[in-house]
C-alpha cells in the first residue's frame, strides 16, 4: 500500500483486494493524504533537514543494519559471491526492500509535514475578527475597516485602515469602547491611513467590542473629544 501511496501501478489481484477491503482501502487513502501533505510543502522553500536521530530511529524500527548511509549504500551492493563449500544465501526478495524504504519514506514525509505545519501555524497570526468602520455624520465620506489578529505567543494586535478626508486641524485617535459605552481604551494615534496596535493584555475584547477612529484637537486633553470619524462592531470568528 505504501508502494501505492507513492504512485507505483497496482496488480490485478491489489485492485481487486481493495475493492472488496474496507480496511485496506481506508488506510491506503490516509497514506496516498500524507503523500500529498508532503508533496504540497514543496513550494514553502527550503525546509530543516531532521536530525540524524530521526533515520536513526526508522532504521531501528524497520530492523535495518548500520546508518543511513550504510543500509543506502549496502541496498547497491550485491551480495558477496558464495564459497564452493558454502550453499548461496537466499536472495531478499527485491519488492520487500522496496517496501522497506518506501515505508522509511513515508514516515519520513509524516516527520517533514508535520514539522512544517507546525512552523507554519506557529508563524501564521490567526485573525480572530473584524468590523466594518461606519462613518458619523460629520464625516459621510469616511469608511474604514479593523481586523484583530493573535499571534501564537497571545499577543493581539488591532489592524486599522481608515479612507477619509485629511483632518486640517488635530489628529486621529483609536479606541475600544465597551458596547454601552461606559468605559474607553485609547489604542494610540493613528498616523496615515493604516495602523496596527497592540491590545492590552487585561483588555477582554468581548466586552470592548467597538472600534472607534475620532478626531482629536491639540488641547492636551487625553479624553475622547466626542467627534468620531468612524465606528463599528468587533464580529468573533
Amino acid at each position: 500500500m505504501t508502494l501505492l501511496a507513492i504512485g507505483e501501478p497496482a496488480t490485478d489481484d491489489e485492485r481487486a483486494h481493495l475493492a472488496g477491503c474496507d480496511q485496506c482501502a481506508l488506510d491506503l487513502a490516509q497514506l496516498e493524504y500524507t503523500v500529498a501533505v508532503g508533496r504540497s510543502t514543496a513550494t514553502l522553500g527550503d525546509l530543516e533537514a531532521p536530525p540524524e536521530r530521526v533515520w536513526r530511529g526508522i532504521v531501528d524500527e524497520l530492523g535495518l543494519t548500520g546508518s543511513g548511509a550504510q543500509a543506502d549504500e549496502s541496498s547497491r551492493m550485491p551480495p558477496p559471491a558464495p564459497s564452493a563449500d558454502e550453499p548461496p544465501a537466499p536472495e531478499r526478495p527485491r519488492r520487500g526492500i522496496r517496501i522497506l524504504y518506501a515505508l522509511a519514506a513515508s514516515v519520513a514525509v509524516i516527520l517533514v509535514a508535520v514539522g512544517t505545519w507546525a512552523f507554519v501555524q506557529q508563524a501564521t497570526p490567526t485573525q480572530i475578527a473584524a468590523a466594518t468602520l461606519d462613518a458619523f455624520p460629520a464625516h459621510p465620506t469616511a469608511v474604514g475597516e479593523a481586523v484583530v489578529v493573535e499571534e501564537a505567543d497571545g499577543t493581539r494586535e488591532v489592524r486599522v485602515t481608515l479612507d477619509a478626508a485629511e483632518a486640517e486641524d488635530g489628529f486621529r485617535e483609536v479606541w475600544l469602547i465597551t458596547a454601552d459605552a461606559s468605559a474607553l481604551v485609547s489604542l494610540g494615534v493613528m498616523e496615515g491611513d493604516e495602523a496596527v496596535f497592540t491590545v492590552p493584555r487585561d483588555v477582554d475584547l468581548h466586552e470592548y467590542v467597538l472600534v472607534d477612529v475620532s478626531l482629536e484637537p491639540e488641547d492636551g486633553d487625553p479624553a475622547h473629544s466626542g467627534d468620531s470619524i468612524v465606528r463599528g462592531e468587533l464580529n468573533f470568528a
